[in-house]
């Protein structure tokens, strides 16, 4: 049976609209391949915040959110094709952070109309940042096992744990957690979903030094720290069921499929242009660009397929699993040959090692290769649990 990969009129009128608005709109600096030289992000502030504040007035922030609460309302399909061409043009797509990936659509679902209220259009202006307090040092795969505890004290939660590989905790001006409410129910129950003040007394927040010499993740430690009930989110004893629902329909990962794909050009021009890297003094890693550049084409389609079954009503579960678990191992191997490109040269601080060394958490940071193995084994193949 044919598949027809291409836009419908309608798909390809909404393509057109987006493609020229990042024409018009995006600043010069953020378009292009986006190399990720050390420091250019913070170089770049000024220009993210002018595109943002041009995609808000779009009402593009949020494309998922109803509109009432202030998002566009899109289709699965709308939001697949408006990433797509913001990955491929090279400007940043995912303007709104944990904020509206994440708790946003949880406010929304599961919060009150007091909460909803408060946060909710915060978050579409920028004006506060969210960081997300789920894995602990002995509770990462394995979450339900987390031991970060909250107990009841009149109209306040009393919290006292660790959490570990907290993205951003260090800006962060809140946080939405996990935190054991009932210590003798099974570990799927009595865990509630809380919103927590960073600036509240007893905080404390470490930064980790990576691999690569930045602090990406951090450990956050909580003494006594006091949590009014109303920052609670669902039902108390019912966070697990609130934090895993399923509210960001389109995850395609489809920017993630062309981001290692535009590594990989950025790659290729390197080695056309001659130097340490080119093809001329190292001809033996045309045929790694060749399987590289095949399976950037997998990563893709992989995506395609994900965003199929969600316009056609169905909830992709091992299939989203495998585009994870693909693009982010390809990420390494695009490292991999960056480093075979450059030899001895790259042990040299530069951008070749750096992106290796950044590349080693690809397969741990949003579900291990482990566990996406597992899921796909089980959930795809049938096979037994081991």
């Amino acid at each position: 049976m044919a598949i027809n990969l291409g836009d419908s009129e309608r798909e390809a009128a909404w393509r057109k609209e987006v493609r020229e608005f990042i024409q018009k709109e995006a600043p010069a600096s953020l378009r292009g391949d986006m190399e990720q030289g050390e420091g250019s992000m913070f170089g770049r502030i000024g220009a993210i915040k002018e595109w943002r504040d041009k995609v808000a007035a779009k009402g593009w922030i949020a494309p998922s959110w109803p509109k009432k609460y202030g998002g566009a309302d899109m289709s699965v399909i709308e939001q697949f094709i408006m990433n797509e061409e913001f990955a491929e043009a090279g400007v940043p797509g995912n303007l709104g952070g944990f904020g509206v990936m994440m708790i946003g659509p949880t406010i929304i679902e599961h919060g009150t109309e007091e909460q909803k209220e408060e946060h909710l259009t915060k978050i579409l202006k920028g004006e506060v940042i969210w960081c997300q307090g789920y894995s602990e040092p002995g509770a990462g795969s394995d979450l339900a096992s987390l031991q970060t505890r909250a107990v009841r004290d009149g109209d306040d939660y009393v919290i006292n744990g660790q959490k570990i590989w907290t993205t951003g905790a260090q800006f962060a001006d809140m946080m939405y957690m996990l935190a054991r409410t009932d210590p003798d129910a099974p570990k799927h129950r009595g865990i509630t979903y809380l919103l927590v003040n960073m600036k509240s007394p007893g905080v404390t927040v470490r930064p980790l030094t990576t691999l690569a010499g930045m602090q990406t993740f951090n450990e956050v430690f909580f003494e006594d720290v006091r949590v009014p009930v109303k920052n609670r989110i669902g039902e108390e004893n019912r966070g697990w069921y609130v934090g895993t629902t399923t509210l960001d329909f389109e995850r395609s990962s489809i920017g993630n499929a062309i981001g290692v794909r535009k590594q990989l050009e950025s790659l290729i021009r390197q080695a056309k242009s001659g130097g340490e890297a080119s093809f001329a003094r190292n001809p033996s890693v045309k045929t790694e660009f060749v399987d590289r550049w095949i399976e950037c084409e997998v990563a893709k389609m992989l995506s395609y397929r994900v965003v199929s079954m969600q316009a056609n009503g169905k909830i992709p579960n091992y299939e989203a699993s495998m585009g994870k678990m693909f693009s982010s191992e390809l990420s390494q191997r695009i490292a991999n040959l960056s480093m075979h490109m450059y030899g001895m040269h790259g042990n040299i601080r530069n951008r070749s090692s750096m992106g290796y060394l950044q590349a080693v958490s690809a397969t741990i940071a949003g579900g291990t290769t482990e566990i996406q193995k597992g899921i796909i084994a089980t959930r795809g193949l049938g096979l037994p649990r081991g």
